[in-house]
């Protein structure tokens, strides 16, 4: 993956660098385990342990709380519970520290942008889930946030790259 601010990095983020704003449990099996690496190299990255990806821009939205580190460690603590859920093991030792506190707003734009980002990329890898993500859709049932964010109104985020 080429680092972040090299010319191939606009097109490493669009394609599949993607710290998901959604609920792990509409992510495929690909999905959730990119998720989980793209989130550890966030936390590498806020605990000082890399020069590479600093300026990443879907970091933005941890960087303003109290413990950025800790937030995403409470963000990775519930892609493991999903993991767990589907029987995948995610090393839990590898999340530094959690903040069981920490919490995100996401607009109904930014959740319905990655939505849709979601849903592309399902039909590509992935048919059968993303007819029953859009089932889900359809019945109300999607999309779902992440399980430490609330939703509020508002267009897609400053950050997002689209």
């Amino acid at each position: 993956m080429p680092a972040f601010g090299s010319p191939h990095a606009k097109s490493a983020y669009r394609d599949g660098v993607r710290i998901w704003s959604l609920h792990p449990g509409q992510l495929d099996r690909q999905g959730l385990i990119a998720c989980w690496r793209e989130t550890l190299l966030a936390q590498a990255v806020l605990l000082g342990r890399t020069r590479g990806y600093t300026r990443h821009p879907q970091l933005e939205r941890f960087r303003v709380l109290p413990d950025p580190a800790a937030a995403v460690g409470r963000y990775l603590t519930f892609l493991a519970d999903d993991a767990d859920r589907r029987g995948y093991r995610f090393d839990r030792t590898r999340i530094e520290r959690s903040d069981d506190g920490a919490s995100l707003e996401v607009s109904t734009g930014q959740l319905g942008f990655e939505w849709a980002h979601l849903l592309a990329k399902l039909e590509q890898r992935s048919p059968d889930v993303a007819v029953e993500m859009s089932r889900r859709a359809l019945v109300g049932e999607a999309p779902l946030p992440h399980p430490m964010m609330t939703v509020v109104p508002g267009r897609v985020a400053d950050w997002e790259r689209p």
